[in-house]
């Protein structure tokens, strides 16, 4: 049974940080990739970050040089470190793992950037 726990988002004002935070629990040992996605109200669900199991990485145009995706805690934790927000990137924030052929998904949290 694999599991995904986020938490960490919340509110803060424009141009402040926050980090989120993913608890994996299960099948760590076959991840294939990670990622981060996010879902304004209203909108379709857009890959923000994502982690390869080589370490490489990818991130959406808009968020490079300000956001980063890494895992700590022996794997078990993937973080996105989400610097200088802008209102527009207020949404629920995911993280999904692909263990195999399979992906699993966190209940989300909310990201709130006031201006």
């Amino acid at each position: 049974q694999v599991q995904l726990v986020e938490s960490g988002g919340g509110l803060v004002q424009t141009g402040e940080s926050l980090k989120l935070s993913c608890e994996v629990s299960g099948d760590v040992l076959n991840i294939r990739a990670l990622f981060w996605f996010r879902q304004p109200a209203g909108s379709q669900r857009d890959l923000v970050a994502r982690l390869s199991d080589t370490g490489d990485t990818y991130y959406l145009n808009s968020v490079k040089g300000r956001f980063a995706i890494y895992r700590a805690n022996a794997e078990k934790t993937l973080y996105l470190q989400m610097n200088n927000l802008k209102p527009e990137e207020t949404a629920v924030y995911y993280c999904e793992t692909a263990i195999g052929d399979t992906y699993y998904w966190g209940q989300g949290t909310q990201v709130t950037v006031s201006s």
